[in-house]
């Protein structure tokens, strides 16, 4: 019989704040949340000591490596680097973003990253591109980008074996709708993003109309919000307020004003799921990187591509989870639940995302100031 492992503290779920409850573990899985006052030490076991403030573990579905490492890679140590540190800094749940690139270099990334996936490193795998815009192709690589290609997205899930999440793509190229189809047909999730689509085509391949359910990185890699011209920001904000797609935010202080934020949060409740879009240079020092086949500039932690896009994060969810309390005026809870749940329902990730009995034993401590005291993944301390 698994060894049981007993924490204590302020614990915010989904469900709610417990002032001071415990969280029971067995193996990899939860089996109990109790409050304090309804626990009842085993005899042999002196009751466990206030921890803090303690979360389910974090779900970043957008993250492309870091610590120096890549997820866009060949080498399995290589991913395995990336995804450790951020597990290490509270994102417990990672999906493993590639971007655009060779379509036989993209299918040997997929196939790498398909063994991480099978072992439970990471949470699955995310092909940003090649089916994007050129004219909002950001850090994206405009020389291999192209039209949806059922052959190359049928090689594609065949590399990943079922573990291919999320594919993103600009409703405006020709041949999306087919592709969407495809993906659709297999499980994967559809998202809209790097696109110059105006409002009304956006909103058309949105859900329920259309099959994408989730928009890539809202605000970046489209047209900005105008009030003539509402665009795809406009269609994202509308179908994630009538609850048919969720929104990702990138939560660094670089990507999106504070103020942007603050609206999306209150005109889509429960529907923001933030992201890091972190890439090589997260928990590193300003410097050279890459991303995809491109050179980055890292310069007082804002990381960009020669043409001066934008090309990552560097930031963790924990972080931007932080930022979206302090600078957006985010309730905590919301907060948590952007970082945690949200993400989790908008990938259909079984499992992670909450405290619940039968979940994964998930959690990060904190103290009073959101500081990472611990982190707890499937049922073991991390180092």
């Amino acid at each position: 019989m698994n060894e049981e492992l007993t924490l204590r503290g302020r614990v915010i779920t989904a469900s709610g704040v417990r002032a001071d409850a415990v969280v029971t573990v067995r193996g990899e899985r939860i089996v109990a949340v109790r409050d304090f006052a309804e626990w009842t030490a085993p005899p042999e076991h002196s009751p466990p000591e206030f921890a803090g403030t303690v979360l389910p573990g974090l779900v970043d579905i957008h993250n492309h490596g870091g610590l120096g490492h890549r997820f866009d890679t060949t080498d399995a140590a290589e991913a395995l680097a990336a995804a450790e540190f951020h597990h290490s800094q509270g994102s417990t749940s990672v999906i493993a973003s590639i971007v655009t690139t060779a379509p036989a270099e993209m299918l040997r990334q997929t196939a790498t990253l398909r063994e991480l996936a099978a072992r439970g490193t990471i949470a699955g795998i995310h092909a940003e591109g090649p089916f994007l815009s050129e004219g909002r192709c950001g850090a994206h690589d405009p020389a291999y980008l192209r039209d949806p290609d059922p052959a190359l997205i049928e090689q594609l899930l065949n590399a990943a074996d079922g573990y291919l999440r999320v594919m993103t793509l600009a409703p405006e190229r020709p041949g999306f709708d087919s592709a969407a189809t495809l993906l659709t047909e297999h499980g994967v999730i559809v998202a809209a993003g790097h696109t110059d689509a105006g409002f009304t085509d956006f909103r058309a391949a949105l859900a329920p109309a259309g099959h994408a359910t989730l928009v890539t990185h809202l605000a970046n890699g489209m047209p900005p919000l105008h009030h003539r011209s509402p665009g795809p920001v406009a269609a994202a904000l509308l179908a994630a307020a009538q609850q048919h797609a969720f929104l990702e935010l990138i939560g660094d202080g670089v990507h999106v004003d504070p103020g942007f934020a603050a609206l999306v949060f209150a005109t889509a409740p429960g529907r923001v799921a933030l992201v890091t879009d972190a890439m090589q240079a997260a928990g590193m020092p300003d410097g050279r990187y890459r991303l995809g086949p491109r050179e980055v500039v890292v310069t007082n932690g804002v990381a960009r591509v020669h043409s001066g896009s934008i090309a990552g994060g560097t930031a963790t969810l924990l972080h931007c989870l932080r930022w979206a309390v302090r600078e957006c005026a985010v309730p905590l809870p919301d907060a948590i639940a952007a970082a945690t749940t949200i993400p989790a329902a908008a990938l259909r990730l079984p499992d992670v995302g909450d405290l619940r009995p039968g979940m994964y034993a998930d959690a990060l401590v904190l103290d009073d100031d959101l500081n990472l005291r611990r982190v707890l993944r499937r049922g073991r301390w991390l180092p």
